[in-house]
């Protein structure tokens, strides 16, 4: 196993700021547990890296002595077509692993942004989805087994190979969104779709809030079933845009359906020519900027978040873009820095006002080290926050793994 010892980030020497004093890549998930038992007789905290695509969620670390690095454990370890199930280590990316399952028609139904970096350790550590969880759910639906490197370098695992294994202790679930702070994800499996046979997008421009929030309400009511659907902030109001894929017959039809339902309340539809992530546009939104802030909110509330949370935020920051999955309840803003006193004041109301209506306002990644100062990370502590830090304590004893990292500094 070969040490090396370099900067982390692009013009940095550590995680969020804090120094990474050595790191490790191993080839095998052996190795792996190689060095987090020497990190543990040496009492050492320890940081995990993938792609690095959402290095700038949670806190910095109070210590990284070692830095582990996946992206080298990329082997696809089980596939099973005839299943749907495929089993895959930490370290392989999206777009590998898409490219693998695609001679078999298959795919796994999840598109965050940098599919090309994104490795499925650190998409399942953070949580990580795009516009297609509307139909397809997000990782915990997904997410069907999973094994973990304790702090010791103990391999454990939860859920199974097939789908309806419910049997156990829910780890799988437990380790989506856990961030590294529970162990070091190194395998996991998932549940896979069939390759749809046809993808029609449509795009519907100058839409209000309130206009947006009933397009998905009679998306819900009138039984549609979109791959996804989203509503890109412009100057004059909302670009929504809605992705049908599946059997062509059931596409066309739905397509068209759907074109007599934006006719009915006075919108006119247009088809652009790429289906897919291009044509939603949300990845070149949330990828965008030195300020980048996730919205979660009840799907009800997406006019009041527009006018208590979007709208302010953007009025504070420069160049400031958004997306929301309104169906899901969920928004994406994205903007440069201009007055970190004046942004960071938008944020704590933008954040009681989300809070007031049951949701919260989390800071994904901010290049600006002043305005991270002035910003809580995720806001209030979770009702859950006893659990999460009893689940901490029996994982990780000595808090070593992504020390400080996660919601209340676990």
């Amino acid at each position: 196993m070969k040490l090396v010892v370099r900067d982390v980030r692009a013009g940095g020497d550590g995680v969020l700021g804090t120094p990474a004093h050595a790191i490790v890549a191993p080839e095998t998930l052996d190795e792996a547990a190689a060095a987090l038992r020497g990190a543990a007789e040496r009492g050492q905290s320890v940081a995990f890296l993938g792609g690095g695509t959402e290095l700038g969620l949670g806190y910095p670390p109070r210590r990284v002595d070692l830095l582990l690095k996946t992206t080298r454990l990329a082997r696809i370890v089980e596939h099973a077509p005839f299943d749907l199930v495929v089993e895959v280590e930490a370290g392989i990316t999206l777009s590998m692993l898409q490219r693998a399952l695609e001679p078999h028609g298959q795919r796994l139904a999840l598109d965050p942004p940098h599919p090309e970096l994104a490795t499925v350790g650190g998409l399942v550590a953070t949580n990580a989805f795009g516009p297609r969880r509307m139909r397809y759910g997000g990782l915990r639906d997904l997410i069907v087994g999973v094994s973990l490197l304790r702090a010791d370098g103990v391999r454990v695992r939860g859920g199974g190979k097939v789908v309806k294994n419910v049997a156990g202790f829910d780890l799988p679930k437990l380790a989506v969104g856990s961030l590294g702070t529970l162990g070091m994800i190194a395998t996991a499996t998932f549940r896979l779709h069939p390759l749809p046979e046809s993808a029609t997008l449509l795009r519907v421009g100058g839409c209000d809030a309130a206009q947006v929030r009933r397009i998905a309400r009679e998306l819900l009511a009138r039984q549609f079933e979109p791959a996804a659907f989203t509503a890109e902030r412009t100057d004059g109001g909302y670009a929504c845009a809605v992705l049908f894929e599946g059997f062509a017959q059931g596409v066309d039809d739905q397509a068209e359906r759907f074109e007599r339902l934006a006719a009915d309340l006075g919108f006119a539809t247009e088809r652009p020519d790429d289906p897919g992530a291009a044509g939603l546009r949300d990845e070149a939104i949330r990828t965008r900027g030195d300020v980048r802030v996730r919205c979660s909110a009840p799907p009800a509330a997406f006019d009041l978040v527009e006018r208590d949370v979007l709208a302010p935020l953007a009025s504070a920051l420069d160049e400031a873009a958004a997306v929301c999955y309104p169906a899901v309840g969920a928004a994406f803003l994205s903007a440069y820095l201009r007055d970190a006193e004046r942004a960071a004041a938008a944020f704590a109301r933008a954040r009681a006002a989300v809070e007031a209506l049951g949701g919260n306002l989390v800071l994904l990644d901010a290049r600006d080290r002043d305005f991270a100062r002035r910003v809580d990370v995720y806001g209030a502590v979770p009702g859950s926050f006893a659990l999460m830090r009893n689940l901490k304590d029996r994982f990780d004893p000595s808090h070593r793994l992504n020390a400080g990292r996660f919601i209340g500094g676990l």
